[in-house]
């Protein structure tokens, strides 16, 4: 019965999530992201509006006419999802949890990099890493890694970073393009991800619920911290109380948004209930302009 459950999960993923590669971002991945190199491939004859930079000037001068070198991108990239699934994606206040929301972009984003012919990889992680799958091209590759993102059961309850980037530089050698899903909201990271760019295109997608902003007005609330399971009792009922979990939340993320600009990647912020693909197409617009 479990065993059929998922299925019919990981089917409804794969239509839903296929559909808006389709629709919405797969020429905006392939634009976002370069390949390896250009590839020779070809002399031709000169065209109005070709770049004259490219104009091959020995060949040119035998055919008695403009020839330009002509070519090509070496499109194959490694792609690797970094899913943190410690304790804190098991919260959602607007009809999804975090981690099934993390499962739909990572879906996501593993279609649109098949469908460009590049490799996928999974790696998930708590405080230590819990399951690495290598990076590999297809359908059948994709399933598997969705069947993971909704499925494993991870062993740890708190969040290391760190640590998982540590194993990540032991395992891939290859220069990759590294989406980082999860919550951030343990400090500490800055310097390991300033390492991880030295070598790697590093995009942290965020994933936040609105209620860890912005408490409703309920009255007495028990709150569990549960990565730590540390709890407190709050009094929602008093807007100053609520203004100040506000003001005290919106200190940390701008000081988390400081801490990973000087580390020089950049960031994809996406909350539950709302639809993600915006995020995902304006980021791979702005990668596009900036190229």
């Amino acid at each position: 019965m479990i065993a059929r459950e998922l299925l019919r999960k990981i089917r409804r993923i794969e239509i839903r999530t296929s559909h808006l590669v389709n629709d919405a971002l797969a020429g905006r991945y392939h634009s976002a992201f370069r390949g390896r190199g250009m590839e020779f491939e070809e002399v031709r004859p000169y065209l109005p509006g070709d770049d004259v930079r490219t104009i091959d000037w020995n060949v040119s001068a035998r055919a008695g006419e403009p020839f330009v070198k002509v070519f090509r991108e070496e499109r194959e990239l490694t792609v690797m999802l970094l899913v943190d699934l410690s304790a804190s994606q098991l919260f959602g206040t607007r009809g999804q949890l975090k981690r099934e929301l993390v499962a739909e972009i990572g879906a996501t984003l593993a279609f649109s990099a098949v469908r460009n012919h590049d490799k996928i990889g999974l790696m998930l992680f708590t405080d230590a890493v819990e399951r690495f799958v290598p990076p590999r091209k297809g359908r059948g590759h994709v399933l598997r890694v969705i069947r993971e993102l909704l499925a494993f059961a991870p062993k740890g309850r708190s969040t290391n970073l760190p640590a998982a980037l540590e194993h990540l530089g032991r395992v891939l050698r290859r220069r990759s393009v590294l989406f980082i899903i999860g919550d951030f909201h343990a400090a500490g990271d800055e310097r390991a991800l300033a390492v991880a760019r030295r070598s790697h295109d590093v995009i942290l997608v965020n994933v936040r619920d609105p209620a860890e902003q912005r408490l409703p007005a309920a009255g007495l609330l028990e709150l569990e911290d549960s990565e730590t399971g540390r709890r407190v009792v709050v009094d929602t009922s008093s807007a100053r109380v609520r203004r100040l979990l506000e003001q005290r939340v919106t200190e940390e993320d701008e000081a988390r948004r400081r801490r990973h600009r000087r580390a020089g990647v950049d960031t994809i912020e996406v909350r539950t209930g709302e639809p993600y693909v915006d995020a995902l197409r304006r980021f791979f617009h702005e990668r596009e302009t900036r190229r």
